[in-house]
């Protein structure tokens, strides 16, 4: 989704049946932060919202639930598998006020001009993110809402030490970092949105925080095992981790059997908003 003449980054997580379906999981976890983000930066009833890098359409879902059926949210991807996901959830889901659009933002022509512009991790993968910001806030009207989620994988820790957990997430940043997407987009908000011509944004930070026995704890184990699992081929490759390091079969029972074991708590990467007005 970038508009700059760099050619963008093959999407390091890919479009594979697993990676779709762990973004279910991803959702039902971090969607709860999203929503505080978008609520409290101004995202409301009625308002017409650009979802950008749309994915398989979770946030562009969220979004439609906020603005409600006065609104309308305009989607859009590079990735014609995810979006065809998106339409068919769209459709099952009876969400008329969605609409998605596959290409680059320079290319597709959106009509009307937003009310507010979104996005969750999307920034973290651009070659250039202050070119794409200032690319979507270029369709919004002046005073639009604009405002991101993104995350900083530099947090991820436990306490008393779970090893595996924590080598996982080494594991994750590595990765993300040798294809050449930022691992620690959050952090780089605040400056990304001053190059983009906007005003200095205000920001949050939340985090998933929990022991291998609290309620939910299993979606949080597997949440972080199944990315390093769609991540596995990366990992090869780059000479991070082996297939047997990994053992992807077992990986996210051996971490949750050593963290109840260690009675560790496991505190995830940083989950962060930025907000401001065009």
């Amino acid at each position: 989704m970038t508009p700059s003449s760099k050619a963008p980054p093959t999407y390091v997580l890919g479009h594979s049946e697993f990676e779709l379906n762990r973004l279910t999981t991803q959702a039902r976890l971090v969607d709860p932060m999203t929503r505080r983000f978008f609520v409290e930066a101004g995202v409301a009833p009625g308002m017409r919202v650009l979802d950008v890098g749309s994915g398989v359409g979770d946030v562009a879902f969220l979004a439609a639930g906020i603005v409600g059926s006065a609104g309308e949210v305009v989607g859009f991807d590079r990735s014609a598998t995810a979006l065809a996901v998106a339409r068919r959830r769209a459709a099952e889901r009876s969400r008329t006020n969605v609409t998605f659009l596959e290409g680059e933002p320079s290319e597709l022509d959106f009509g009307k001009p937003f009310d507010a512009v979104v996005g969750r991790y999307v920034l973290m993968f651009q070659p250039d993110p202050v070119a794409l910001l200032r690319a979507v806030a270029a369709p919004a009207k002046p005073g639009a809402v604009i405002v991101f989620h993104e995350c900083d994988w530099e947090s991820a820790r436990s306490r008393p030490p779970a090893p595996i957990h924590d080598r996982c997430c080494a594991w994750i940043v590595e990765a993300v970092r040798r294809s050449g997407a930022e691992a620690s987009m959050g952090v780089k908000l605040h400056p990304t949105f001053l190059a983009a011509g906007l005003s200095a944004p205000t920001m949050r930070t939340e985090s998933i925080v929990g022991g291998a026995s609290d309620v939910g704890a299993k979606d949080r184990i597997r949440h972080i095992a199944d990315l390093a699992i769609s991540l596995a081929e990366q990992l090869e490759r780059y000479g991070i981790a082996t297939a047997a390091e990994i053992g992807a079969a077992t990986l996210a029972d051996r971490m949750e059997a050593e963290a109840a074991a260690n009675g560790s708590v496991m505190v995830e990467r940083d989950e962060m908003g930025a907000w401001t007005r065009r």
